[in-house]
């Protein structure tokens, strides 16, 4: 049953992302702000061509290298514990949707799409990829911690 739930699962959570970036090009023109859950977050549409916080700017092919062996370790994993823990597998499956996410970006159009600005808090601008990301590596740290034979 898992075998095929879980590209499921990844097909539909790196389409809610492409989604996503798309309707936010569609509609909000590039470094324009919108109000949206005042005071909480702004739609702002940027155009990344670096990492997280828009480190190494330009560097398209050191991160898609990066992605594949993330991704290509991400997917061992979770073939291998296939049958395990929950949260190791969502965690996995979080990490490989927003990996894939941001890579479609970079192959597609080089750079990444980003559009989620926090008002309250000076923070770096993302998107819906980059949650996976970080909420799939807090599930995985979780994971490890329960479960350290997970791992082995």
């Amino acid at each position: 049953m898992r075998k095929y739930v879980i590209p499921t699962m990844i097909a539909m959570l790196i389409a809610l992302d492409q989604l996503s970036k798309f309707w936010i090009v569609e509609h909000i023109a590039l470094e324009e702000v919108q109000s949206f859950l005042p005071p909480i977050f702004s739609l702002t549409y940027v155009r990344n061509y670096g990492a997280a916080f828009s480190m190494l700017q330009n560097q398209q092919w050191f991160f898609a290298l990066v992605t594949v062996v993330v991704i290509g370790a991400a997917i061992y994993y979770l073939i291998k514990n296939i049958k395990g823990n929950w949260l190791l597998l969502l965690g996995l499956i979080l990490v490989i949707s927003g990996g894939l996410g941001n890579f479609i970006d970079r192959v597609r159009l080089g750079y990444v799409v980003d559009m989620v600005h926090l008002d309250f808090v000076d923070f770096a601008i993302f998107n819906v990829a980059d949650s996976y990301l970080t909420v799939g590596v807090a599930v995985l740290a979780l994971a490890l911690w329960k479960d350290e034979e997970a791992w082995k």
